[in-house]
């Protein structure tokens, strides 16, 4: 058997061994496993049951992983994305008032618009025609929109009359344990701990379950949830209402920004590109466009690449193998599901608030110094999660874009799609406020 895995993978051309690339695959596994517990209580938030969703997630997870290291033969690891889920949750179920089931056939659309896409190659068109200013501002608002939500589930930020937002009882147990967990959190990846983000909640619920702020678990493993109650469920007619063409093209939008940029980040680290180019790279898209379709019917949502691969290729990981292990690891972590069921909100708020903080970064990417960059970026990264939507905050970015490099004289710069698409979000406010 481990004749037949080096040979598929090539262990000898990569200059890799069976070792080396278990060990990538358990280390990037332990980085990204936080999904495990997070997903599901985000989109719990929506309506939907919390052991179908865990269930779902590691699922869709463990099949996406598979197929980009069978197919692909990339170290690329997949699960429900964040930001995604909080635009699934906040925005199209409690901004909009629909179903769940309407919003998972909102991303069952989306995944095989993906794929149809990615066969006919527009998928990688479309993303060269975005200027940067919009995709590293989606990419700042989302991470600033996921710490907003962590800080409010942590009630260190809460509602207030007269300002909007306030500080919350910073000395309530759960509140301060959440604040403790972030500093424990960040504590550990300052000092490049492997998992920090996945100890800092198991040590944070542990020691809120130890002192009775919030209960034990029933158990600590048993046969994995039924996913009944989110299985095939997703309304696609329903998804498929005129009003909410602008939820699955900004799904397809941020999903497209998202799995673009992370794959050209890691394929970059690993070492891949071929003239800047990804050989694959229709294969590796391919994996997650069928990921997020498989995830929308298992019942979750968009399922994306995990920039957290790259703690596994920094190990050495370089094959599939390492996408094989990281997926056998989230089918076995669904066994533990009454001890990630009992992991309270204020344990996995810190997580939530450290994923944002890493998010930011890609502000260094953006042209500062020219007004025509740096506004549109503004507009968007401080309107997604000043609006709760990441939609809105795309949407007003596209429209601020062309009309800024209009009035400057450089309407030349703008590529023809996205002004397509400022014209079809600016009547989408206009005939649907």
């Amino acid at each position: 058997m481990s004749k037949f895995v080096e040979k598929y993978f090539n262990f000898e051309e990569h200059n890799t061994n069976f070792k080396v690339e278990t060990m990538a695959g358990i280390t990037t596994f332990m980085t990204m496993s936080y999904i495990i517990f997070v997903n599901p209580q985000i989109l719990s938030l929506a309506g939907m049951d919390f052991g179908a969703v865990m269930a779902a997630t590691c699922i869709s997870a463990a099949i996406g992983t598979f197929i980009m290291g069978v197919y692909a033969k990339y170290p690329f690891a997949l699960a429900p994305g964040m930001g995604l889920n909080a635009f699934f949750t906040f925005y199209i179920v409690n901004g909009l008032g629909l179903s769940w089931q309407v919003a998972l056939g909102a991303v069952f659309i989306s995944g095989i618009l993906f794929t149809i896409l990615t066969i006919t190659k527009i998928r990688t068109w479309i993303f060269d025609a975005i200027p940067n200013a919009l995709k590293y501002g989606t990419a700042v608002g989302i991470g600033l929109f996921i710490a907003f939500i962590g800080l409010k589930s942590a009630n260190v930020i809460i509602a207030n009359d007269a300002t909007l937002v306030g500080l919350g009882n910073i000395l309530s147990p759960a509140t301060f344990l959440a604040l403790f967990g972030l500093f424990v959190t960040a504590s550990l990846m300052a000092r490049k701990v492997t998992g920090a983000i996945l100890w800092g909640i198991i040590l944070t619920a542990l020691i809120g379950m130890g002192l009775g702020v919030s209960a034990l678990p029933s158990g600590l493993i048993a046969m994995p949830p039924s996913l009944a109650p989110t299985f095939m469920q997703m309304d696609i007619m329903g998804a498929l209402n005129i009003g909410l063409v602008n939820i699955i093209l900004a799904l397809f939008l941020v999903d497209l920004l998202d799995t673009l940029g992370t794959l050209g980040a890691l394929s970059s680290q690993g070492g891949y590109l071929k003239d800047g180019k990804l050989p694959r790279s229709e294969k590796a898209l391919m994996s997650d466009s069928i990921a997020t379709a498989v995830g929308a019917t298992l019942g979750t949502s968009t399922v994306t690449s995990y920039i957290e691969s790259a703690s596994g290729i920094g190990l050495g990981g370089k094959t599939g193998f390492v996408s094989v292990v990281v997926a056998a690891l989230f089918l076995l972590s669904m066994f533990f599901h009454p001890f990630v069921a009992a992991i309270p909100g204020y344990a996995t708020a810190p997580a939530l608030i450290i994923v944002g903080a890493l998010m930011i970064s890609a502000i260094r990417k953006i042209d500062l110094e020219d007004i025509t960059e740096s506004v549109p970026a503004f507009i968007t990264l401080i309107t997604i999660p000043l609006t709760y939507s990441i939609a809105t905050g795309l949407q007003l970015g596209f429209i601020f874009y062309p009309l800024i490099k209009i009035i400057a004289g450089r309407a030349k710069e703008v590529h023809p799609i996205v002004y397509l698409l400022a014209i079809l979000f600016a009547l989408k406010f206009v005939v649907l406020p």
